[in-house]
């Protein structure tokens, strides 16, 4: 058979098609294994202390003990799968309680197992972690100010931030929301930015906190963010800090930032133009909403306009490695009476009105749990328990059936099996790897569900399910 296909026909082909590959890859490297945090609470930046993360872990605390001291009580306000099913008088909650305490539960019991398992992950995140990730907030959070009042409180909060790494008392992630780089706010923005950057930087020793971020808001046009990594930049070369030390996150908040008047999706053009700088894009829910012109009553974190700006988020930002983060509930879970002489009246309403609150969070984490946005916002202490619940029955409602696909799935070393009804190949592979990385690193599931699984710990961590295979069959 002649050989068409020579290396001399073929040479230039192929190179011209391996200079758009490495363009390709260079543009799309895939997921980030870098761990990336459930929740961001904003906090105005004039409130920030040296121990606010401690002590917004502290009042979390209290809120789960306030109003759902036990595992069934708290499956009833979030209407956990199953809840329906559990005792509603208090003695035979008491007596289901008790009986768990002494002598386990039962996993075949799925309602009692998920609703018991969904509160010890929350109690144990809080305990260790409740704040995973602040934003001292000069933009919404802290409002319009006279300069001066500005530029103290940004020294003040850098001065805060660098106590907080000599006591050991900064959240893993931390970082600054500064005002937006329009026409109005550019000066004050850039001003806040360089007050907070020096002021931090002399007080360390030139040091920045782990997993420090700036945040942009209402990012509109990529000469945004570019204007926002020049500062970076000159701020590096005049300090101990190296080229690409300070990163950003973006906000995508407004009708322009999802597509330009040109119909280009403006979001990825806004996270080319950070270059590696951006390592974030969180939407923001009510500037979004009002920009597209929803009256108050319907500027909802599940409303289909944000579905559709999420959507195309999920879309420009696919295979960038730049962490997505969804918004915040608005309606705080804040009892109305207070005091210690409540009647039996007042101590319902407290208790309905901060359940209520709890299960319209949960169903919008939920919401953006399935739409694949495992990030969001928190603005109170009291919704930090329901970010950690609905993170985990999310994950802990598939626990089982996927262990057992997962494991299958390995034990055969990537042959395309069948787990009762469903069939896998290496994509769902993958997927489910996914399930357990985001899960574990997120706190809803321990070590140990790993391992039952068939899979260890650092395999999870390293991401590819082809790299598992490859092991498994050598």
């Amino acid at each position: 058979m002649k050989n068409i296909l020579t290396s001399d026909r073929t040479s230039g082909i192929l190179s011209k098609l391996s200079g758009a590959n490495q363009s390709f890859e260079s543009d799309y490297p895939g997921k980030s294994l870098l761990r990336q945090p459930v929740h961001t609470i904003y906090g105005g930046a004039h409130l920030f202390k040296t121990n606010t993360a401690q002590k917004m872990g502290k009042l979390a605390i209290k809120n789960l003990n306030d109003f759902a001291p036990n595992f069934i009580t708290f499956a009833h306000a979030l209407e956990l799968k199953g809840a329906e099913s559990l005792p509603n008088k208090v003695s035979e909650i008491n007596a289901l309680v008790a009986d768990v305490e002494k002598n386990g539960v039962d996993p075949a019991n799925s309602a009692t197992w998920l609703a018991w398992r969904v509160y010890e992950q929350v109690c144990k995140k809080m305990k260790h972690e409740a704040v995973e990730d602040f934003r001292l907030d000069y933009e919404d959070g802290f409002g319009i100010r006279p300069d001066e009042e500005e530029d103290t409180v940004a020294v003040q909060g850098a001065k805060a931030v660098a106590e907080g790494m000599k006591q050991g008392t900064l959240p893993p992630f931390i970082g600054i929301r500064i005002k937006p780089f329009n026409s109005e706010f550019v000066k004050r923005g850039v001003r806040t930015l360089n007050i907070f950057i020096s002021t931090l930087l002399t007080e360390t020793g030139g040091v920045l906190p782990d997993n420090f971020v700036v945040t942009l808001p209402k990012v509109e046009i990529p000469e945004q963010a570019a204007a926002l990594v020049q500062l970076f930049e000159v701020l590096e070369a005049d300090s101990e800090l190296s080229s690409g030390d300070l990163k950003m996150e973006i906000m995508i908040e407004t009708t322009q930032s999802v597509f330009n008047a040109n119909g280009e999706v403006t979001a990825r053009k806004i996270a080319q133009a950070a270059k590696n700088r951006c390592i974030g894009a969180h939407f923001g829910t009510y500037d979004y909403t009002a920009s597209c012109d929803l009256i108050a009553a319907y500027q909802t974190m599940d409303s289909p306009v944000c579905d559709f700006a999420r959507d195309v988020m999920k879309v420009a930002f696919g295979g960038s490695g730049i962490f997505l983060s969804d918004g915040a509930t608005n309606i705080m879970p804040v009892a109305p009476h207070r005091g210690e002489n409540l009647s039996a009246l007042q101590v319902r309403e407290n208790l309905e009105t901060v359940h209520r609150a709890w299960k319209l969070a949960y169903g919008h984490i939920r919401h953006s749990l399935a739409h694949g946005f495992y990030q969001g916002w928190d603005l109170h202490p009291g919704q930090i328990p329901v970010r950690y619940a609905a993170n985990a029955a999310f994950f802990l409602e598939q626990i089982q059936e996927s262990t057992v696909r997962l494991r299958n799935f390995v034990e055969q070393a990537s042959k395309a099996t069948l787990s009762g009804d469903i069939f896998d190949d290496a994509a769902t592979g993958q997927g489910l790897l996914n399930f357990f990385f985001r899960a574990l690193n997120s706190g809803a599931i321990d070590p140990e569900d790993v391992e039952n699984a068939g899979v260890s710990v650092e395999e999870i961590q390293g991401g590819s399910f082809r790299k598992i295979v490859e092991t498994r069959r050598k």
